[in-house]
């Protein structure tokens, strides 16, 4: 008998430890205000531009809910620039070359060099 309730246990305590885990926020992003972005930018910090959270699971989320694995904060210099520029993207494409990140960061004509929401957005430039 004592071996049933001792297996009982056991497998309770299994079963707890194994209960899936709520994901919570571990750090907002806001957006930076309007007033100071452009302040921001020429001290080469980051203005946000969209409200975002970095999850307890290691991903990325939305306000409107939309999840992105990767945080990419992908600098370069664009041609003919005075200085590097940095943009962010939520992503779930593992790595974005800076030349790809610049033209679809909203600097390109060509629809094709942006991606779908459900690859990548943009959320901060600097």
């Amino acid at each position: 008998m004592k071996r049933i309730a001792l297996f009982f246990v056991l497998l309770s305590l299994l079963l707890v430890g194994c209960a899936k885990k709520e994901i919570s926020i571990v750090k907002t992003y806001e957006v930076t205000d309007a007033s100071v972005r452009d302040t921001a930018y020429d001290n080469g910090e980051i203005a946000n531009f969209v409200e975002y959270y970095e999850m307890s699971d290691g991903s990325y989320m939305t306000e409107s809910g939309d999840t992105y694995k990767y945080r990419l904060v992908i600098t370069g210099r664009m041609h003919a620039a005075v200085r590097d520029s940095t943009f962010v993207f939520l992503s779930n494409i593992k790595d974005i070359p800076f030349d790809r990140a610049w033209k679809a960061a909203g600097f390109s004509s060509n629809t094709n060099d942006y991606y779908k929401p459900e690859d990548a957005i943009l959320v901060g430039i600097g």
